[in-house]
């Protein structure tokens, strides 16, 4: 698959240019050719997932946009007032710009298109903190439809509210082997039948890729429905498995990760 956008970047990256490619699924700020910082409205901002994960307060994060923001280094801010240390800055960073990234250049509206209008000489007032070459920002996306894909080949999940299976039980068919991971607990015990992956992620302050892939396991594993659009989707389990043997393959894949 080629990326949506694909020309675009590799442009920018060879012009080493300098500004924001701006578009309505979101932005995505270069610095000499390289991705400094990427933000959607589909997913939780750097402030959101330190202040809804507890890490920070609303108040020091306030003022670390404040105080920094207008000099353009409200990351740096926070690690010289003790805020956070340099490796959680750069951990959180880069684990958003990702994020955002992915659902700028993949927008789950396929009638969206992906950012076309750049601004030169643009800058982020969060600053930059690593910069991310363009060739891996790329692998990173196709990596992520990748498991996407592998995980549950039915996107009608991604954007629909999630709905638990009734009778599944808290944790899965078969008496409790069926969610091997506190993350899909998680998105689970959040799932109300209203709220979609990214309305949860948002509620849980964790990445919206994660979550959205959390959802379609506990889709394949039968946890969670997979909606019909028109005729009912040929939703098949990848070739050569069915959905209990998917369920055991993630415990196995789950118990291995964790050695």
């Amino acid at each position: 698959m080629v990326d949506r956008g694909s020309s675009t970047l590799v442009r920018l990256a060879a012009d080493r240019a300098t500004g924001a490619l701006h578009g309505r699924v979101g932005a995505l700020y270069f610095a000499d050719g390289a991705v400094v910082h990427a933000e959607s409205p589909a997913v939780p901002d750097v402030g959101w997932r330190l202040t809804a994960g507890g890490r920070l307060s609303p108040e020091a994060w306030d003022e670390a946009v404040e105080e920094g923001g207008p000099h353009y280094r409200a990351g740096s801010f926070l690690v010289e007032h003790g805020r956070l240390s340099r490796g959680e800055l750069e951990l959180c960073h880069a684990s958003a710009l990702f994020d955002a990234a992915y659902f700028v250049l993949s927008p789950l509206d396929g009638a969206q298109q992906v950012p076309d209008r750049f601004l030169r000489e643009a800058r982020h007032w969060f600053g930059p903190v690593r910069p991310v070459p363009v060739p891996v920002l790329q692998r990173e996306v196709r990596r992520r439809r990748c498991l996407l894909e592998r995980a549950w080949p039915c996107p009608q999940v991604d954007a629909a509210p999630v709905v638990p299976v009734a009778g599944a039980g808290p944790y899965g068919p078969g008496g409790g082997t069926g969610l091997p991971t506190c993350g899909r607990r998680a998105v689970l015990d959040a799932a109300d039948g209203v709220r979609t992956p990214l309305q949860i992620a948002r509620a849980l302050g964790r990445s919206a890729f994660a979550t959205l892939l959390d959802v379609r396991r506990l889709a394949a594993a039968g946890l969670v429905r997979t909606p019909e659009a028109g005729p009912p989707p040929v939703c098949t389990p990848p070739r050569g498995t069915t959905a209990p043997e998917i369920s055991l393959l993630y415990r196995i894949r789950d118990a291995l990760e964790a050695l």
